[in-house]
Order: structure tokens, then sequence, then C-alpha cells
């Protein structure tokens, strides 16, 4: 069930320091550090529309595989010194990617719909920008806003580049989802018309999983990628998808957008632990299962106003098939569910940043002995982990793997929270290290 074989690991949806909320540390040279860290083999670079952050690219990139980039050494070097030697040595390759918001009236309805586009060259990258300058101010935010009907942006991408990817994002997310039940459609031919057939794949987004999208028969003709939307450094990963090709942009884009056997499958969030899954109110500490907020007609308890109606709920309003509904053929995908490595252990040590010194120092142990963070959490056998010191970190994992969690939803805009060891597994683990 973990072996490597010859998968490649993309996360192709991704931010840098020029979006909004975001680190200042999502810059080029970090996230290179920061791929190989969390074992990826191709990243999106992000925001490639923003006039700063493409002059940084084109400046510090040089070509790798066709349509593929990759650090140059003179960069690369001074990232790498901060890396164990195991994983020093892995490629790193990036894709040239851009999330867009689209703003816009369609049906009497406001519409925000948030885009991810994909291009294989500077070149094309460089046109596509100055059709969309004359559209709206991309030096503003990494993520531009455009009064641009996405089936407006969709066109102008493949007139720029027929070999684009253009991948409506987080379908799910209430405010800027396709299927958003704050601003969204019910079925992608509304969004897209007589485009459609050139969407070819969806991003789930981290509130839902391929499971959830199989239910809903408008997506039988799209692949479900999932991506970390990562605005900072250790958030990269959190969510991706497993291809096995060649290393190159045609392989991995027609590998997406057929969905053929080289789509091994992706690996997920916890659903629940995404930051809208249930519906709730936020401001009155509300949370509700789709079946709790139908009884009360929507209507939140405390303060009577609508409640944020959150992905699930959405999912069962256009679903036409039942929950335990999975496809089959080629179209039956390997879906993994994680929970990164640092909130694994802000679990165990008991604290609530990833960024404390005893999260930090384990997580730096756990890469000097046992490599990058999807093999500890994916692939190194449990033992190995209990040997090298871990045996809390090595239950916990089992649990992760088994699905052996404890699920708490997230709702509007709150994250949700997986619990992947009890106090009494810790104790017992423990011992087992005091017995060494």
């Amino acid at each position: 069930m973990y072996s490597r074989g010859m998968e490649l690991i993309l996360d192709v949806h991704i931010h840098s320091h020029y979006s909004r909320a975001t680190s200042k540390e999502m810059n080029i040279a970090a996230l290179h550090r920061w791929g190989k860290q969390k074992g990826l083999t191709v990243m999106g670079t992000g925001d490639f529309t923003h006039p700063e952050w493409f002059a940084e690219l084109q400046e510090k990139l040089e070509p790798a595989e066709d349509g593929l980039f990759t650090l140059k050494p003179e960069f690369s070097k001074e990232q790498e010194q901060y890396l164990p030697s195991n994983i020093r040595s892995k490629p790193i390759r990036f894709l040239l990617t851009v999330e867009i918001s689209n703003i816009y009236s369609k049906n009497g309805k406001v519409r925000k719909l948030h885009n991810l586009v994909i291009v294989p060259s500077f070149q094309a990258a460089s046109k596509l920008n100055a059709r969309l300058s004359q559209i709206g101010n991309l030096a503003s935010d990494g993520r531009p806003i455009l009064g641009l009907d996405s089936k407006e942006l969709l066109k102008i991408t493949l007139d720029t580049d027929p070999d684009a990817l253009f991948v409506p994002a987080h379908i799910w997310t209430p405010w800027f989802g396709m299927f958003g039940s704050q601003s969204g459609f019910d079925a992608v031919e509304e969004a897209f018309e007589e485009l459609s057939p050139h969407i070819r794949a969806i991003e789930t987004g981290l509130s839902s999983d391929p499971y959830m999208n199989w239910r809903v028969g408008d997506l039988d003709s799209v692949t479900m990628i999932s991506n970390s939307d990562a605005h900072s450094p250790g958030k990269l990963g959190r969510e991706a998808n497993i291809v096995n090709c060649e290393l190159t942009y045609r392989q991995l884009i027609d590998a997406i957008k057929t969905g053929d056997e080289r789509f091994v499958g992706t690996i997920e969030f916890y659903p629940e632990e995404g930051k809208y899954h249930y519906d709730g109110h936020r401001s009155c500490n509300v949370r509700l299962s789709p079946s709790e907020a139908k009884k009360l007609g929507n209507i939140c308890p405390v303060c009577g106003k609508p409640l944020v109606l959150g992905v699930e709920h959405r999912v069962e309003d256009i679903a036409t098939r039942p929950a335990e509904f999975i496809p089959k053929g080629t179209r039956r995908k390997t879906v993994e569910y994680i929970v990164p490595l640092p909130e694994i252990l802000m679990q165990i040590y008991g604290v609530k940043s990833e960024h404390t010194r005893p999260v930090q120092q384990a997580y730096q142990n756990l890469s000097a002995r046992l490599g990058d963070e999807f093999s500890i959490l994916r692939a190194v056998e449990l033992p190995a982990i209990r040997d090298a010191g871990f045996p809390d970190v090595a239950t916990a994992i089992g649990n992760m793997r088994s699905g052996k969690v404890t699920r708490e939803p997230g709702y509007d805009g709150v994250f949700g929270t997986i619990k992947v060891i009890t106090q009494d597994e810790m104790q017992s683990a423990q011992g087992q290290l005091s017995l060494v």
C-alpha cells in the first residue's frame, strides 16, 4: 500500500509572498528547500501574473525537462545547507501556475470563483499576463481579482496556449468555489456553457475528498486533483497528487486531463479538518451537521441569520448517488489520508504551534534519520520510526494510516481537528521507550 515505485508527487496550487495573508518565507528559494523537505517532486510557482514575482521566477529558475523548471544552482546551494543530507539530492521541479479570483454577475447572481491556471512556458505566461493586464491590476495581489466571467478566463487561457490547464479551484468552498453555497453554480455547464468540455479537472479542496465528489454525476468526466493552496512553507503538501509518468509538462498535464492509469490518485486532508466541512457560524460558536442545519431551516439558533452552509451540505444538495458510491475502472483512484507531521508532533507535545522548539527539534531529528515528510507519513515502516526513538510518533502514524482517528469537523472558516493519538497511547509509547 505504501510502496514508492516510480510515483511523482505534485502540489500545483500554492501562493507566493505577494499574495495577501501569506508568509514572507514564500520565496522561490525557500519553496525549493521546503518542497524537498516535504517530499514533493513537482510544485507550482503560484502567482505568475504578479509582475515582481514573475520577474523573480525568470531570474532564478532555469529550464529542466520540457515545460518544467528548476532553481538555478547559485540560489539552491544556499538553501540546501539547511536540509538533511538524505534529502538534498532529491529532484524538485516547478510548474508555472497562478490562482485567479473571478468576481462577476451571471444569471442574476454575483459569482466569486477561484480558478487555477497552469502554463508550459514563460512565453505563454507572459502572453496571458499581457491579456489579463488589460482587464485588471495584476500588481495588486499575487492572486489577482478580475471582473471577468470564468468562462471568458477559460477562453483566454485556451487562446493563449492550448496546452495550458484550467482547473476550477477548491470547487466546494462556500464563498469562492464553483459549487460553493454562497456564490457558486449547480453544474459545470452552468458556469462554462459550451466550453465545459475543456474543463478536464477540478480541485476538490481541503474540505472534501474524492469519495464525496464521486457522488456527483456532473463530475464523471473530470479528474479530481488535490493541492495544498499553501500560504506558508509548512503547509506545502498537505494535499497532493500521485502520478506515474515521465517527468515532463506534457506527460503530467495529459495524465491529469485524461485521468487514465498514469494518474494514480490523491493524498488528502481528512475532509473534516477543512475549515468549511460542516455548517455553522463562527461568531456564534455554532457548528452543525447538514441534517442538524436542515432541521433548523438552515438558520442559526443563536443569531437567527442564515448559516454558512459547508461542503458536506452542498454535496448532499447536488449529489446524484449515495454516500457509499465508488466508481469502477480507471475512475477509481487511490485515496490516502494524511495528517501533516508538524500537527502530529503538536498533539504529542501538547503545544499549539508548529514553531515551538520541541516540535521543530523532533521534526528535524525525524527528517535526518528517516527522510522527507511524505516518506515518514506514507512509506517508512512503523518499527523503523520506533527504533529511531519516536514510539509515540509511530503509534500516531499507524492510527493515521488505518483511519483510527477522532474527527472534529471544521465550519465557517474554522479548521477542524483530527486527533491521531490518545493520552493512554502516548503513555504506553513512552513506556516502550523507557524499556529500550
